[in-house]
């Protein structure tokens, strides 16, 4: 496949990945490229209008980049789905269907777009079936990963580790994204402040953007825009 593709991930749930994910295909594809985000597997999804899992991840990008995308979108999107809100492993074991790891292979491989979004399900130890993790299939798949973070008290130790796991199947580390999913208290300003000094330093990769809770849009696109122009000289801009 190249270097087509980008896989995201993130130090635990609730880290903002989602919205990296989805704001990424937007500004991508508002800045002219093919590009085009897939959720190998999504948890906690309900039934739609036509009786059929909805993975709501899928669902955030579509909204997120509605009007950019073609025809066709949500399916290509969309692979494997659950209903249970529970890591991987332990929803396809209540649901009698276990993820595999070879058919989430050939379906991501069948796709050509560039950049190609690839976002993961919880952290980068999650379990994905009963002897296989989500770093397994991030090293299977063998794209740049980009680790999402949420900027708080713990964050640098819970990126080190991360950093570390993925660096132990010699994939190689975009750079990190730290997101403020929930409104920060003005009492940890100096805190955050030092996480974001802290992951180049000890990390040795780099903090593409450090995302604020609820940015204004034009800051927003500043933030994409600097994580955009690194991952084109990464995965090359054609």
């Amino acid at each position: 496949m190249g270097n087509n593709g980008l896989f995201i991930t993130a130090t635990d749930t609730d880290a903002g990945k989602t919205f990296v994910t989805a704001h990424l295909l937007r500004r991508f594809r508002q800045r002219g490229r093919d590009a085009m985000a897939v959720k190998p597997v999504q948890t906690g999804c309900e039934p739609g209008a036509d009786g059929r899992l909805c993975a709501p991840d899928v669902e955030a990008y579509l909204k997120t980049a509605e009007g950019l995308l073609p025809a066709g979108t949500r399916e290509a999107m969309t692979m494997l789905t659950y209903r249970r809100a529970c890591s991987p492993h332990m929803a396809g074991a209540l649901e009698g269907a276990q993820p595999d790891i070879e058919s989430m292979l050939a379906r991501v491989r069948s796709l050509r777009y560039r950049p190609l979004l690839v976002e993961g399900a919880g952290g980068v130890m999650a379990p994905l079936n009963a002897s296989e993790t989500m770093l397994d299939l991030m090293a299977r798949l063998g794209f740049p990963v980009l680790l999402t973070a949420e900027n708080r008290l713990g964050a640098i130790n819970h990126v080190l580790l991360s950093l570390a796991a993925l660096r132990s199947r010699g994939l190689e580390v975009a750079g990190v994204v730290f997101t403020q999913p929930h409104p920060a208290s003005p009492d940890d300003a100096d805190i955050r402040v030092e996480n974001a000094a802290a992951i180049p330093r000890f990390g040795k990769t780099p903090l593409l953007a450090n995302i604020e809770h609820d940015p204004a849009p034009d800051l927003l696109d500043r933030r994409l825009d600097a994580i955009c122009d690194h991952l084109d000289k990464l995965l090359g801009a054609a």
